[in-house]
């Protein structure tokens, strides 16, 4: 059951790019080569949702800064997501890409899925350049998330990544000091 280290499969789905003029396609193939943050969540004109999608535009220059391109993910349809966009001054703010799951490929591949609902689950992955899962969290319906870790994350993922020697301690922040494993420092902690 477990998503980490699993390589995502292929897919195609269409989308909602604000400022775009038309609606745009997503494949596996656009998110080959750059890190991506998949943020699933049940459905457009919610309670919770709009908070999170709104709180993920306030650092979206952020994840720009670090090559990571975020994708919100409903099985809603990307005619929705145009409509919602539209009409709250809190998703207005969004300038990521919207992915209409309506066919369930992407929430049963990362088995956020509910069975007899046809909405995913609150679900973040973390991907990296070779469409391989390096972090995901699930979250139940009323626990809204938050950006500012989910950057934390991605910093921490992105470093140990580009130095596979090391590894990231608890609350890790971006220039501390990161551990490197060995016997030496094994009960030393």
């Amino acid at each position: 059951m477990a998503l980490v280290d699993k390589k995502i499969k292929p897919f195609e789905l269409n989308a909602f790019k604000p400022g775009e003029d038309d609606f745009v396609t997503v494949s596996s193939d656009d998110i080959s080569g750059s890190w991506a943050v998949f943020f699933f969540y049940p459905a457009d004109f919610t309670f919770v949702c709009p908070t999170e999608l709104g709180d993920l535009a306030d650092h979206h220059d952020e994840f720009q800064k670090l090559g990571v391109n975020i994708y919100s993910v409903s099985t809603d349809t990307h005619w929705t997501h145009k409509a919602w966009h539209k009409s709250s001054d809190v998703v207005s703010k969004v300038q990521y890409t919207m992915i209409s799951d309506d066919q369930f490929k992407l929430s049963k591949q990362f088995k956020v899925l509910r069975k007899g609902e046809g909405r995913s689950d609150r679900g973040t992955f973390i991907v990296d350049p070779n469409g391989v899962i390096q972090a995901y969290e699930i979250t139940a319906e009323g626990i809204g998330r938050d950006a500012k870790d989910l950057l934390r994350k991605v910093k921490a993922a992105q470093y140990v990544h580009n130095n596979p020697d090391e590894v990231c301690p608890a609350k890790w922040q971006e220039g501390e000091a990161t551990l490197t494993p060995s016997l030496d420092l094994s009960g030393k902690i």
